[in-house]
C-alpha cells in the first residue's frame, strides 16, 4: 500500500485536478472501506465521532431549517470551544484520513489546530504535525513543508482559494462549518438518545453553498462565495448534532470532488473522470472558555515561493 500511496495525490491535490483547490498536505492511503451514505440520508464516515441512537421524534421542516440558521450566532455568543476534526477522502476504494485537534474562539473569531497526517503518508522525515491558525480571510500554516523553512508560516488568502478553505488545509474551518448551515435546505431531524452520552438532536439534509454565502456575515461572505463557485454541484450533504442549547456538538459534510455535477464526468469533469469523496467532520466541546490564540508576526511569515506537495 505504501508504494501505491506515493503514486496517489492528496485529498485536495485531487481537487486540484478538478479545478477546486490548492494541492495539500500528503499523499498516501489507508486500508479502510469508503464512506457511505446511510439509509436515512445522513452522511456516513466521520473519524472518531460516534453515532447517536435515533427515535422517531421529528421536527417540522421549517423549524429545522431555522435551527440550522441559528447555529453560527449561538456559537458567537458562547465564545470558545475545543475542537476535533477529521477529513476522510475516498477515491477508487482507497481512503486517507487526516486528524486535527485544537481550540476555536467564535467571538473573536480565530482558531488554532494541530493537524496530523497518516503514518504511511509521505516518509518518516515528513511526519511532523502541521500547525494551522484560522482567522477571517486568512489561513496560516506552520511545518507546511514543500520548501518552507520549519520556523516560518505560510499565509493563504482563503477568499482566493477555489474551495474557500473548506478542504484545502485538511480540516474545515469550524467557523465556516457553522456558517454553511445558513444554506441548509431539505432538512430532516429526529430526536437522539445521545451522542457520547449527551442528549442531542440529529439534523441532516443538503447545503446550498450560494445561499450559505448570501446569509453569512459580510466578513466571511467572500470565502463561502468562493466555495459556491468552486464546487460545480453547488450543494453539499450534511449532518448536524445539536445539544439542548442549540449548539453544534458535531458537524459533518460530504463533498464530491472532481467528477462534475452528477459525479459521472460531465459538467467540466470530462468523460470518465473519477470523483473523490471527502467527508469532513468537526466536533466541538467544552464551550465557554477564552482560548489564547495568537496570530503569526509578519516577520515569521514566509515570503518565498511555496512548492507543491509531491504527487
Amino acid at each position: 500500500m505504501a508504494a501505491q500511496g506515493h503514486r496517489r495525490r492528496s485529498a485536495v491535490a485531487t481537487a486540484v485536478a478538478g479545478g477546486l483547490a490548492l494541492g495539500l498536505l500528503v499523499s498516501g492511503c489507508a486500508e479502510q472501506e469508503p464512506a457511505e451514505e446511510a439509509q436515512d440520508g445522513s452522511v456516513g464516515g466521520g473519524g472518531e465521532a460516534r453515532w447517536a441512537v435515533r427515535t422517531a421524534d421529528a421536527v417540522r421542516p421549517g423549524r429545522a431549517v431555522e435551527a440550522m440558521r441559528r447555529v453560527s450566532g449561538a456559537l458567537a455568543r458562547t465564545g470558545g470551544a475545543r475542537v476535533r476534526t477529521s477529513m476522510e477522502t475516498e477515491s477508487g476504494g482507497t481512503r486517507l484520513t487526516i486528524l486535527g485537534r485544537g481550540v476555536y474562539d467564535f467571538t473573536r473569531p480565530a482558531g488554532r489546530l494541530t493537524v496530523l497526517v497518516p503514518e504511511d503518508a509521505r516518509g518518516a522525515e515528513e511526519h511532523r504535525p502541521i500547525t494551522e491558525v484560522f482567522t477571517p480571510g486568512a489561513l496560516y500554516m506552520k511545518n507546511r513543508g514543500a520548501g518552507v523553512p520549519p520556523d516560518k508560516w505560510v499565509r493563504l488568502d482563503t477568499a482566493a482559494l477555489a474551495d474557500g478553505d473548506l478542504l484545502t488545509s485538511g480540516a474545515t474551518d469550524p467557523l465556516a462549518a457553522a456558517e454553511l448551515l445558513g444554506g441548509a435546505r431539505e432538512v430532516t431531524s429526529m430526536r437522539d438518545e445521545g451522542l457520547d452520552g449527551m442528549p442531542v438532536r440529529h439534523f441532516w439534509g443538503t447545503i446550498d453553498l450560494a445561499e450559505a454565502a448570501r446569509r453569512a456575515p459580510e466578513r466571511d461572505r467572500a470565502v463561502l462565495a468562493a466555495a459556491a463557485r468552486g464546487f460545480s454541484a453547488g450543494t453539499v450533504a450534511f449532518d448536524a448534532f445539536l445539544d439542548e442549547e442549540g449548539l453544534p456538538r458535531l458537524l459533518r459534510y460530504r463533498f464530491g470532488v472532481g467528477g462534475g455535477r452528477d459525479g459521472e464526468g460531465r459538467d467540466g469533469g470530462g468523460p470518465g473522470k473519477r470523483t473523490t469523496t471527502v467527508v469532513s467532520t468537526v466536533e466541538l466541546s467544552s464551550f465557554g472558555f477564552a482560548p489564547d490564540i495568537r496570530l503569526p508576526e509578519s516577520a515569521d511569515i514566509y515570503a518565498g515561493t511555496v512548492g507543491s506537495p509531491r504527487k
